[in-house]
């Protein structure tokens, strides 16, 4: 199929694409086109005017701010991949882009525009909650900071206006007490995970936060295991426990769906734990 008529514009800056996602009735704005793209040639998405910030200068920097590194929203996968910004590399953040879907999809999809999209299966938006990250969004009316807890409403919903935009993504930064993991099961490299789960521990600030993903909606933290694991460490990743958690964060699944996701989260508790999973009880 091919795309309804739809009239495109590609502003320079942060203000040219808010006035025009504010004065066009049924505009949408466009990061990588890796989502919208497909969206538009079914037809199941049908704006008016499509608004290109790909290209904006404003929202393609990464920054150390305070306690933050601001990463922006038209950032691409492959510039994390590839350690373009020194902010970056040697970072989870690195390791986490190369794995998303193929190379092709990586040199042109952004952070901004895959949390904004909010696929479920999507890898930034469970890692953007595991790792305790904000959001910061942009209107005509200035700027707002939203946790990713609470960022995704439901499959494909966020708290986004119409005339809004993520400008950024701020990830605290890391101490040399920070351990991650990640991990999701596909069905074959490249294609949407069917469970997933990220986690980031930090002693030197108390961070234990363990997230699952690619559920039927937003992804969901799993605090009271973290919390077990934080203080007990690899005693408290028993088969049961963990099964437990997930039962608990994701009652309306069904079996299948919270089998693989105790693995996604026994496997990524072992990445962060520096274990063999195979041994756990």
């Amino acid at each position: 199929m091919k795309a309804a008529l739809f009239d495109y514009t590609r502003p320079e800056e942060v203000g040219a694409a808010l006035s025009l996602l504010s004065g066009s009735p049924g505009a949408k704005a466009m990061g990588g086109s890796q989502s919208l793209g497909p969206m538009l040639n079914l037809r199941l998405a049908r704006p008016g005017v499509v608004v290109d910030v790909s290209g904006i200068a404003g929202l393609r920097t990464v920054t150390k701010d305070g306690d933050s590194i601001r990463v922006g929203a038209a950032v691409t996968h492959a510039e994390i991949e590839d350690g373009i910004h020194p902010l970056l590399r040697g970072t989870p953040l690195q390791k986490i882009a190369a794995g998303i879907a193929y190379r092709s999809v990586r040199n042109r999809g952004t952070l901004g525009g895959s949390l904004a999209h909010a696929d479920p299966a999507a890898d930034w938006l469970v890692t953007a909650v595991a790792f305790g990250a904000s959001l910061e969004i942009v209107s005509p009316a200035g700027t707002r900071l939203v946790d990713a807890d609470a960022f995704m409403i439901g499959a494909y919903t966020t708290v986004l206006a119409e005339n809004e935009l993520i400008a950024a993504v701020r990830f605290p930064v890391a101490s040399p007490a920070m351990r991650w993991g990640y991990y999701k099961y596909c069905r074959k490299t490249g294609e949407f995970a069917e469970a997933s789960c990220a986690a980031r521990f930090d002693a030197s600030t108390g961070m234990a936060r363990i997230a699952i993903g690619a559920l039927s909606g937003a992804p969901r933290l799993l605090p009271a295991l973290a919390a077990a694991v934080a203080r007990e460490g690899q005693t408290a990743c028993t088969h049961e426990a963990i099964a437990h958690a997930v039962a608990e964060a994701m009652p309306d699944h069904d079996a299948v769906d919270r089998k693989l996701h105790a693995v996604a989260v026994r496997r990524c508790l072992a990445q962060l734990l520096g274990a063999e999973e195979s041994t756990w009880r």
